[in-house]
């Protein structure tokens, strides 16, 4: 169904997904698009392609600056309207993600998941997901996570239209996008330990 909507609607995605790589071209540069490894339904991995946000820029060392310092006012805009991810609708036409599904995060986070925040990967990963209309970057790693595994539990139609639905507001406010202080999230580094 996932695949079948976004043919559907290829006239319309299509123009919006050409201007904006004609928007990151003059205004960053080359390469468009920026493609990462990231696990899949059951971990397996596959590469999520994105809009580039941040520009090239080195230190003295030739290290990339920290993300903050390379997320341009043009790659904030994309990010926090979530426009940056509409190439991802290809990863949906490949059958690598779905509308709906846990965010696909990092592949060096699989070892420090729970067994039980394991289970997000019971699941295609989404464009939009539940932890992304209940507090998208703004809630902790646990948060989020725990988020991620209800949905693995609750899928339904009815519950992805309510996400998809609530993404537009979500977007439209343009809140959670980012944790203070930072470009998008601090790296997830395992759970807490009591």
């Amino acid at each position: 169904m996932d695949v079948v909507l976004v043919l559907i609607a290829i006239p319309f995605w299509i123009i919006a997904l050409l201007v904006l790589m004609l928007l990151v071209h003059f205004k960053l540069g080359s390469p468009i698009f920026f493609t990462q490894i990231r696990p899949g339904l059951n971990g397996k991995p596959f590469a999520l392609i994105k809009l580039r946000t941040m520009t090239e820029a080195q230190d003295a060392s030739g290290r990339l600056l920290p993300d903050a310092e390379r997320l341009t006012d043009f790659g904030r805009f994309l990010r926090g309207t979530s426009l940056d991810e509409l190439p991802e609708l290809i990863n949906v036409i490949r059958g690598e993600m779905s509308l709906v599904g846990p965010r696909p995060l990092l592949m060096q986070y699989l070892p420090r998941y729970s067994s039980e925040q394991a289970r997000r990967h019971e699941a295609k990963p989404g464009i939009t997901g539940w932890a992304q209309v209940n507090g998208r970057n703004a809630i902790s790693w646990e948060e989020k996570l725990a988020l991620d595994v209800w949905y693995v539990d609750h899928q339904s139609l009815a519950l992805d239209f309510r996400i998809l639905c609530r993404t537009v507001w979500q977007v439209a406010k343009r809140e959670g996008v980012s944790q203070e202080g930072h470009a998008t999230m601090t790296e997830f580094l395992g759970n807490k330990r009591s």
